[in-house]
């Protein structure tokens, strides 16, 4: 295959890049793409893309000035793959209620495309996938979806992704790319095209299964020193220490990580171990410290729950029919992403008590939070006659909540705040009264 006719074409002009799918990976990829290449974005929803094709980024990746001006053909019509020469993959890869892998969308996603890449195409997957994937089921499907040989007509490569959504820093073109090729000269082709986007430079690895596993791991480790932060903030809390003091203490140390302890949810770092593992149990291994993590990370909203709970009891406050406000629905602060929040492990453990829960998230999605959980949001005025508050996610907008306007959520004193991010000074909490609590 020709592959320098493939990029010659692309920097020409005379041959186009293909994204399929246009969310939180896809879609700064295919603005970062179009302001050198001609660049298709191809999605299914086609609500999605009528919306980006008006001039709005739901997912808040891509701001609406730098949309108005990006030349990237929006559409829902596959027919238009027809005309890429490189289609990169980017669909969400999550688990379902058994926490086992759920490749439904990938495997859509390569059926889509088998049905409509052209012969000497370059199809290259950035969803996170277990090692083999690409190979061992990817592959088969292009090749019966199109008819076409593999490698004689097609070839694959695998760039796992690495955005971290709401970042401003780290973005893109900032964060190391891995690339991979179902052979040398595909992988050559993908750093040349990847290259051109990604300033901080390009990790060849040796083989996909390679890349595979280097990003699966990426957010396995991520997800294990959480659970430790999350371990020891339990044994702290028992101790009656405070966990925030005992890491700035021991943080002072040029080596020791700064990882904190939290909520673990949203598309990766709550999911991704559970790929591992599944592959792992496979071939008859039988994973402990990943598994073991991820059941702590798992039982965090229950036990912040429970503390409430107390913590209601302390304060002579009738457990049912109490009103708890939460203050954040996304998985993480400053983005509008519900996918796999585990705020919900709050909301269910305090209803299951027959406990009032009131939720608000500025930057969440009403409707979506509605259809996806069947959970109502509500104006930040409705957070009132309050016997507890708990700040669940540190979206920025709610530095602006003072101390007094705090009180005035509550019925009456003792106010219970329960704080899981260290978000609101300690010291300023307690001096204004309030019965203060954090993980």
């Amino acid at each position: 295959m020709e592959f320098d006719a493939i990029y010659q074409g692309l920097i020409t002009g005379e041959e186009k890049l293909a994204l399929v799918g246009l969310g939180y990976v896809g879609m700064p990829l295919a603005v970062e793409f179009a302001k050198h290449v001609p660049v298709i974005g191809f999605d299914i929803n086609a609500a999605r893309i009528g919306a980006l094709n008006k001039g709005h980024d739901a997912t808040n990746e891509v701001e609406d000035t730098a949309l108005a001006c990006c030349t990237v053909r929006f559409t829902s019509n596959a027919t238009e793959l027809d005309k890429a020469g490189i289609i990169i993959v980017a669909v969400p890869t999550p688990v379902d209620s058994h926490r086992t892998p759920d490749l439904t969308p990938v495997i859509s996603a390569s059926r889509t495309v088998g049905r409509h890449m052209s012969k000497g195409c370059v199809v290259c997957y950035e969803s996170t996938v277990y090692p083999g994937v690409t190979e061992d089921e990817c592959i088969p499907l292009l090749a019966q979806e199109s008819g076409l040989r593999f490698p004689e007509d097609f070839t694959v490569g695998y760039s796992p992704e690495r955005i971290n959504p709401g970042d401003k820093v780290h973005r893109l073109e900032t964060i190391r790319k891995v690339v991979s090729g179902s052979d040398a000269a595909t992988a050559d082709l993908l750093v040349l095209v990847y290259g051109a986007v990604v300033t901080a430079g390009i990790h060849r690895a040796s083989c996909i299964k390679v890349a595979e596993a280097a990003k699966v791991i990426e957010n396995t480790q991520r997800d294990i020193n959480i659970a430790l932060m999350n371990e020891l903030a339990l044994i702290f809390d028992r101790l009656g220490i405070d966990t925030l003091e005992v890491l700035e203490a021991a943080g002072s140390k040029w080596n020791f990580l700064p990882f904190r302890p939290g909520l673990v949810g949203g598309h990766c770092i709550g999911v991704d171990p559970y790929y591992l593992t599944y592959k792992a149990e496979e071939i008859g291994c039988h994973p402990e410290v990943i598994l073991a993590g991820r059941r702590i990370n798992d039982g965090m909203g229950k036990y912040v729950a429970e503390i409430c709970i107390k913590r209601l009891i302390n304060a002579d406050r009738c457990v049912s029919g109490a009103r708890v406000g939460i203050l954040g629905f996304t998985f993480k602060e400053n983005v509008p992403d519900i996918r796999n929040t585990r705020v919900v492990d709050i909301i269910a453990e305090l209803r299951e008590y027959g406990i009032s829960v009131l939720i608000h998230d500025p930057e969440a999605d009403p409707a979506e939070a509605m259809r996806e959980y069947g959970q109502e949001l509500l104006p930040l005025d409705a957070l009132k006659d309050l016997d507890a508050l708990i700040l669940a996610v540190p979206h920025e907008e709610f530095k602006a909540l003072g101390v007094d306007a705090l009180k005035a959520m509550f019925s009456g004193k003792p106010v219970t705040l329960i704080d899981i991010k260290s978000f609101w000074n300690k010291r300023a909490m307690l001096d204004a009264g309030f019965a203060l609590w954090r993980l």
